[in-house]
């Protein structure tokens, strides 16, 4: 076992927002104490160094991950699918965009509002002829506000495992999540 050094804690720390008070009140001892770990100035007992890896770790469990939030049933289409298709889809299942998925791997995104100007004859072309930038990928461990922060921005969020599409989060999935 790898004990963590006064950087890793104080690191962790500001990465799940807790500050040296909220950390100490957690792990149950003083502020000042907190910070003469982080700064180096002394070296904790192991129930103290333990008591505040456990604090971290439960203060990391309270975080909202994309794991949590997303839907790993992603309705989506290949580049090669023709455009009816993919307009069957939106219809059918409701929604107003569509991940491309080319072998597990997102490549783009078509919406009702790509399809809104097409002729009749366009419903047979693919696709890839006609979609849009892919949404944005993020891992399963991305933050709630990571992903809040993407969704401000783009339709939908794919979170991928080494590249490979594991799930989707839409904005509708963080209202019902955080409401």
């Amino acid at each position: 076992m790898e004990l963590p050094t006064p950087a890793d804690l104080r690191q962790r720390r500001t990465d799940l927002d807790l500050t040296q008070s909220q950390l100490a009140d957690r792990a149950d001892v003083s502020q000042p104490l907190i910070a003469r770990i982080e700064g180096g100035d002394v070296d904790p007992r192991l129930s103290t160094l333990r008591r505040i890896v456990t604090a971290l770790d439960e203060a990391a469990g309270d975080i909202i991950r994309a794991g949590d939030l997303m839907n790993e049933d992603v309705v989506s289409v290949s580049p090669t699918d023709p455009v009816g298709e993919a307009a069957r889809l939106m219809e059918s299942e409701a929604y107003s965009q569509l991940a491309v998925i080319q072998d597990g791997v997102p490549v783009g995104s078509i919406s009702q509002g790509d399809l809104v100007h097409l002729d009749e004859d366009a419903r047979t072309e693919p696709v890839s002829e006609h979609m849009a930038e892919s949404f944005p990928t993020v891992s399963s461990d991305a933050t709630v506000d990571e992903v809040s922060s993407l969704l401000d921005h783009y339709k939908a969020v794919m979170i991928t495992d080494a590249g490979e599409t594991i799930g989707i989060i839409t904005e509708a999935d963080l209202a019902a999540r955080l409401s």
